[in-house]
């Protein structure tokens, strides 16, 4: 084990770390990327930006049949259309600050999604922003960062909002 994380420390060195950014257009996002921003050295990070549509959930109806005032495809194409601007969005900001960036959007399940995309970058660190549910809304909706937490191959930053 410490010979895993010794080979890792140095690999971080050499080729300088890599941090996978998860956002969705929120509050908690924009602290997380600002976040990112105060605390790295932009010569030594490469930031990939990582927005996750979620898929459309529908029930399956044979009745229904065209004209639709607007197919399930292409509202999955404006929800990637919007996540790209978002991501990019998101990338210019970073970008802005010095940090060497690239931008992803990926459909799929937001948890699953990160951790899968982490895995194949073979990121050093994830930073997400938590909306800090709690009770119901947590059951309900789950919690993004805490699966990701546990799942990660690698650190895992939660950036939350402090509460006015």
């Amino acid at each position: 084990m410490k010979r895993v994380i010794q080979r890792r420390v140095n690999n971080q060195k050499r080729k300088g770390m890599k941090v996978l950014l998860a956002i969705d257009d929120s509050i908690f996002s924009e602290a997380a990327i600002r976040m990112l921003v105060a605390q790295n050295q932009p010569g030594k990070v490469t930031v990939r930006v990582l927005h996750v549509v979620e898929p459309l959930e529908t029930p399956y109806y044979p009745d229904l049949t065209p004209p639709y005032p607007i197919s399930l495809n292409d509202i999955r194409k404006k929800r990637m259309n919007a996540g790209r601007e978002l991501a990019a969005r998101a990338a210019e900001t970073v970008r802005a600050a010095g940090y060497k960036v690239e931008s992803a959007v990926r459909l799929g399940h937001v948890r699953t999604t990160v951790v899968d995309a982490a895995i194949q970058w073979h990121a050093d660190l994830i930073v997400v922003g938590s909306h800090g549910r709690k009770g119901v809304k947590r059951i309900l909706l789950g919690s993004v960062s805490d699966y990701v937490a546990r799942h990660a191959p690698c650190s895992v930053q939660i950036v939350r909002v402090r509460k006015r």
